[in-house]
């Protein structure tokens, strides 16, 4: 397994992108509103990298079309923007990332459209709790089964699933690499984390179940059952101390 040891000069340079992809977040998720397009919001997260002069990192990775990833309801990850237009009462993901100075962040907020149901909001705050508990863990000589094992707990004892075919991961010079940071998993097990990984966790849950397909645009995937999901993700640097988060 190949995991590449950022040096302190990486690490900065990961946390002025990582904020400035938060700086776009923070406005997208004050543009979701009903009647928004998933479109208009890709338009916004690009007219912003233009301004702040970087790159997204998803536009053109694989092949995807979009500058966000924007999955709404039943929709897990992946989503492509278009002219869908958001009514009240929808959650949607979206998932950003960006490429500064050689290096990329990638984070995900999951915003809700209006007024939402009690279950939807339960969703929300158990994702974002799974997340918050997963980086508490994270330090020099941590084994990343404990960080996964914490968020799959956090997950089902609400009453909720872990999509398990997709994981967290290593960032810097790829918007993907080594380690795979699963969603579940035992303690005590996978490998040490060492100061200076940089990694993305991203806890991804589901209200019903957390089988899933991918639609025929060859992108966006969606649980099976057309359940709800709920999606959070930072981008962090391992320290001695804790996780230094970089998407803030």
């Amino acid at each position: 397994m190949n995991i590449t040891i950022k040096t302190p000069e990486e690490i900065q340079i990961m946390r002025e992108g990582g904020k400035i992809l938060a700086t776009i977040l923070k406005t997208l998720k004050k543009e979701v509103k009903e009647g928004i397009s998933t479109a208009e919001l890709n338009q916004i997260a690009l007219n912003m990298c233009a301004q702040y002069n970087v790159q997204p990192s998803f536009l053109g990775y694989g092949g995807f079309p979009g500058a966000i990833c924007a999955s709404v309801n039943e929709e897990i990850v992946h989503g492509i923007p278009s002219d869908k237009k958001l009514k009240k009462g929808d959650l949607i993901s979206i998932d950003f990332g960006v490429y500064h100075k050689g290096l990329h962040t990638d984070s995900c907020i999951t915003v809700p459209v209006g007024e939402i149901s009690p279950q939807k909001q339960k969703l929300l705050k158990v994702t974002k709790e799974a997340l918050n508990n997963a980086i508490s863990l994270v330090r020099d000589g941590v084994q990343l089964g404990d960080i996964s094992n914490i968020i799959q707990e956090t997950a089902e004892k609400n009453g909720f699933n872990i999509v398990k075919n997709l994981t967290g991961h290593g960032i810097g010079e790829n918007l993907h690499e080594e380690p795979q940071v699963l969603n579940f998993g035992k303690k005590g097990t996978g490998i040490v984390l060492k100061k200076g990984m940089t990694i993305a966790i991203e806890p991804i849950i589901t209200i019903g179940s957390p089988k899933n397909y991918t639609l025929s645009d060859d992108w966006t995937i969606v649980t099976e059952d057309g359940s709800l999901s709920g999606h959070f993700e930072h981008t962090m640097a391992v320290t001695q101390n804790g996780a230094d988060i970089l998407t803030t």
